[in-house]
């Protein structure tokens, strides 16, 4: 037979020696020169019976040796060496046990229970010492006992024969072949096993051997041959091979097909070279240009045609040269032609025409938006100034107000009314200064920044640019990215804006920049310096109903497959949701609740629809569906806000303030409460440091104030004094709350009710001198939406009116006020009526009072 790989037979020697092992070899009981009697089946049986019941043990560390198969090895060691002889010498059989740790030693703990018995059938010694020696195997064994160790063990063993066959014959062949088909085909795949073995193992008629056979052939961990070892059972042995074989057939035909994939990429690889050299030669025969050029030929032509400044013309004509001396194959090769496509796309030369018909402009606006006056007066001054001076530079706005209010789709409205391109790139998070002005193209995968890829993208040098989110733009260790935009947004600057990856000026001049913010406060103060501001307040009620109706209503009928015939919304509904179902600046959660609105009514039609019965025929439209002002509770469930946001009656110790916060403006609930303590001051409420000091201030105030109000010099000594501002879980911060904790204050002190429908804002110092704040508008909408009947403004605060609207204006009262003692006198309820303020207050409310009123002094 020809030999086969097996693993290696290594032998553990005392001292940490490694016997060197060779290739296993294959050897069926009728090749075997014993001098007995050979059968066709396997070794002759007195073989195995005739087993002295003591042998020498030869420790294997990665190898098993099965009956009826043969093995050479190497063998270095006296005491082995000393074993192999007198065995040899002595023509008895030893057996072979493999180590249960490779690397643990041949101690007999280390070793299997299970060998086999094998008979030296060659020993040839070599001049260094060595032994080689061919084993062939005998039976398998169990060892009973270590009966010594020295100078190699010896254990006393008993042979173990095969099981009868106690399985149905029909079984057994069909394991058998089974193993032999997995065999054959793992013989076809396997680089290293000869295709022989399949035909050696098909003359195997004994389901054992064969198992034996099957399992020595191929690659097997110790462990697993030693399993195969342990199998008495003919069966329960094959179905073990047969495991093994398929494992070992999975893995050759992933290493078989990966072959076949690496040898296909390197074949087509070959051919496709070689199919462009031949491609080459001929295009060279003809003439013609090879790829290479033909791509500069077209690149120089863009360039004519590209109408380059003279600095960007001169860069890439450099560039060019660059690339005809380089290989199509060099990475640098692919760097330059990428940076030409890039300079090439820009639009240096082409622009859009405006459309400066201010009749039209004011058209589109406000058939998109309703309101926003202030804005739209802007552009078309704009426009205006366009006609008169026909190359003006482009203007930076910043449009800064609440969410949903309309910023966003005010600048798509603004380039519409225009006739311009309308790009949009989104600042929020960008904490890095290369995604402005781009990365340099010494880093890998360099590209522009933002504001050239959406020049790009326009194909346009004058579109209306919207820089989305500029107050959140962050700071990071990359770099100050609102930095990078101050030479963006300066029309003294962007004529020649540089962007890194370009490295040649572009003129910005003539973009229309608009940027949006929520909160002016959070951009840098020199880009805020940059650019014109305008804020976009929060819309009032009137204003909510008609964008409504013209805008948000059609929208979202459109959107759910309705006909403005099919839904009815009168204005009494669109007061109610507005008033008791979004509470907002913007209408972005009005047009949430219209949407439901039309999805509950695209249900219910299709759910009334009579089916077609004739020739596929439609069904007739469902009759128009009407929501009143009472049928909104059937569809959005209970109102989520109460439309009078002011307490039921007038309180002690309670002073209605107005804030303002991103969303909007709101109204403020103040509270104060004194008990008998020894004069601790405590503030709750989540308050900032800036509210604070207003608190301390107003209770200075007060106490400065306690002769004319009737307290006690000493109160502070005897009275805690606690402020509160309800939603503690909302930061609350800014001064202009000053004057209403003064009046809470005040009122807890003295047990004069503050009167419910009075609101204020405001400022105070330690004088009662009343300073302006902002965010007026915002406050007096909020205190409108609220039911408030008088508003109480600094004096200073008095020409910011003008930006309310009208009709806001003439449903409030507005007092304006420069000193605390005119916020008290108009909110406080008169001392003289204060005990019947205060009864009347509780017979209206079960609630007792929050203030302790104090003795007179």
């Amino acid at each position: 037979m020809n030999p086969v790989r097996t693993p290696a037979l290594e032998m553990m020697l005392p001292g940490s020696q490694l016997l060197q092992s060779g290739s296993g070899i294959l050897i069926p009981a009728h090749a075997a020169r014993d001098g007995h009697e050979p059968r066709r089946n396997g070794l002759s049986r007195d073989l195995a019976e005739t087993l002295p019941g003591e042998l020498a043990v030869l420790p294997a560390r990665d190898g098993v040796l099965f009956p009826g198969m043969a093995m050479p090895a190497a063998i270095v060691g006296e005491p082995w060496v000393q074993l192999l002889d007198e065995a040899a010498t002595q023509g008895t059989p030893i057996a072979i046990v493999a180590q249960v740790q490779p690397d643990g030693g041949p101690q007999p703990s280390n070793l299997y229970r299970v060998g086999t018995a094998a008979r030296i059938a060659g020993l040839r010694r070599l001049p260094n010492g060595a032994v080689q020696v061919l084993l062939q195997g005998i039976a398998r064994v169990r060892i009973l006992e270590f009966t010594r160790t020295e100078p190699y063990p010896r254990a006393a063993v008993l042979a173990l024969p095969e099981r009868a066959e106690g399985t149905a014959t029909a079984e057994l062949e069909a394991l058998r072949r089974t193993v032999l088909d997995l065999f054959a085909q793992v013989v076809r795949l396997s680089p290293v096993i000869p295709e022989s073995a399949a035909a050696a193992a098909a003359e195997i008629d004994r389901p054992g051997m064969l198992a034996d056979f099957c399992a020595n052939a191929i690659d097997l961990p110790t462990a697993d041959r030693q399993q195969v070892l342990e199998a008495l059972d003919p069966a329960e042995r094959l179905k073990l091979v047969a495991t093994y074989l398929e494992r070992e057939l999975l893995v050759l035909e992933l290493g078989h097909k990966t072959h076949e994939e690496i040898h296909e990429r390197v074949h087509k690889q070959q051919r496709e070279a070689l199919l462009r050299a031949q491609l080459e030669k001929i295009q060279r025969e003809l003439g013609e240009l090879d790829p290479q050029e033909a791509a500069v030929k077209e690149l120089k032509e863009r360039i004519e045609r590209a109408g380059l400044p003279e600095e960007a013309r001169k860069e890439a004509e450099r560039e060019l040269e660059r690339l005809k001396k380089l290989p199509e194959a060099s990475p640098e090769y692919h760097l330059i032609r990428t940076y030409l496509d890039w300079l090439l796309a820009l639009p240096w030369n082409q622009t859009t025409e405006d459309n400066l018909d201010l009749a039209h402009a004011r058209e589109v606006l406000d058939a998109d938006h309703y309101g926003l006056d202030r804005v739209k007066e802007r552009i078309l001054e704009y426009l205006a100034v366009r006609k008169l001076k026909p190359d003006p530079r482009g203007p930076i706005l910043c449009f800064v107000g609440p969410p949903g209010v309309g910023k966003t789709s005010l600048g798509q409205s603004i380039a519409r009314a225009l006739g311009r391109k309308f790009v949009r790139a989104s600042l929020g998070g960008v904490r890095d200064e290369a995604e402005i002005r781009g990365h340099r193209r010494t880093y890998v995968g360099a590209l522009p920044g933002r504001i050239i890829q959406a020049i790009r993208r326009a194909e346009s040098r004058n579109p209306v640019f919207m820089l989305d989110e500029v107050d959140k733009l962050a700071v990071g260790f990359q770099g100050d990215p609102a930095a990078a935009l101050l030479e963006v947004l300066d029309p003294e600057q962007n004529h020649a804006f540089v962007d890194h990856y370009l490295d040649v000026p572009f003129d910005l001049s003539q973009v229309f920049f608009i940027a949006t913010a929520n909160v002016l406060e959070q951009i840098p103060g020199p880009l805020r310096d940059r650019m014109e501001v305008i804020e976009l307040p929060g819309y009032t009620e009137e204003e909510k109903v008609e964008i409504a109706r013209r805008h948000l209503l059609p929208k979202q009928l459109a959107a759910h497959g309705l006909q403005p015939a099919q839904l009815d919304l009168p204005e009494e509904t669109l007061r109610r949701l507005i008033r008791e179902y979004t509470r907002e600046a913007g209408v972005r959660g009005l047009e949430r609740e219209i949407a439901t609105l039309c999805r509950k009514v695209a249900r219910r039609m299709v759910e009334q629809r009579v089916e077609p019965v004739e020739h596929g025929e439609p069904a007739p439209p469902s009759r128009a569906i009407t929501i009143g002002p009472g049928d909104l509770e059937d569809y959005l469930g209970p109102p989520r806000f109460r439309g009078e946001v002011l307490g039921e009656a007038d309180e002690v110790g309670v002073a209605t303030g107005l804030s303002w916060t991103p969303a909007g403006g709101e109204v403020l609930f103040v509270e104060a409460s004194v008990v008998r303590g020894k004069g601790r001051f405590e503030l709750t409420g989540q308050l900032g440091d800036v509210m604070k000091e207003s608190a301390k201030a107003a209770l200075t105030y007060v106490r400065s104030r306690a002769e004319e109000l009737g307290l006690p010099r000493d109160f502070p000594d005897r009275w805690d004094v606690h402020i509160h501002v309800p939603a503690g879980a909302v930061p609350k911060d800014g001064p202009s709350a000053g004057v209403t904790m003064a009046t809470a204050l005040a009122s807890a002190l003295t047990g004069r009710p503050v009167r419910r429908e009075v609101a204020m804002t405001g400022e105070i110092t330690l004088r009662g001198k009343v300073l302006p704040v902002g965010g007026i508008k915002e406050k007096v909408l909020a205190a409108h939406r609220a039911g408030v009947k008088t508003v109480l403004l600094p004096a200073e605060n008095e020409k910011d009116l003008r930006d309310v609207p009208e009709e806001v204006r003439r449903s409030l009262r507005f007092v304006f006020v420069r000193h605390a003692d005119e916020v008290l006198a108009e909110a406080l309820y008169p001392p003289s009526a204060a005990r019947a303020g205060a009864a009347e207050a509780s017979r209206r409310t079960t609630q007792p009072l929050r203030a302790v009123a104090l003795p007179a002094a």
